[in-house]
């Protein structure tokens, strides 16, 4: 179970960048802000991943500090969803997030 909950929040990390490339992609303006959107905004959140988040981040965060990353970095991938009109996708996303994150927490993962 504890192999299945680590891939279920790697799932849920590429989801959160599908996310905000989606976001971007749908944005109601032209076709070049839609594009640097939906290239940028991913790029961005890579880049704020690998540099915080990731196990092997240059500067990782810890204790509540992680926290606020965490729900702020999965909370964005949840709202660009919900923000490209995929309400219900964005919810089960939100809850997948939660209940896999607090499972890592409660198993020391």
């Amino acid at each position: 179970m504890k192999s299945l909950n680590l891939l279920i929040i790697f799932l849920s990390e590429l989801a959160v960048i599908g996310s905000v490339a989606i976001w971007g992609l749908t944005l109601g303006t032209g076709w070049a802000p839609r594009l640097l959107a939906g290239v940028g905004g991913p790029a961005l959140m890579i880049t704020l991943w690998a540099l915080f988040g990731s196990p092997e981040a240059s500067y990782k965060v810890h204790g509540a500090i992680r926290v606020l990353f965490e729900i702020g970095w999965f909370g964005v991938g949840a709202a660009a969803l919900a923000l490209a009109g995929y309400a219900v996708p964005a919810l089960v996303l939100a809850v997948v997030m939660a209940v896999g994150k607090g499972l890592a927490v409660a198993w020391h993962q």
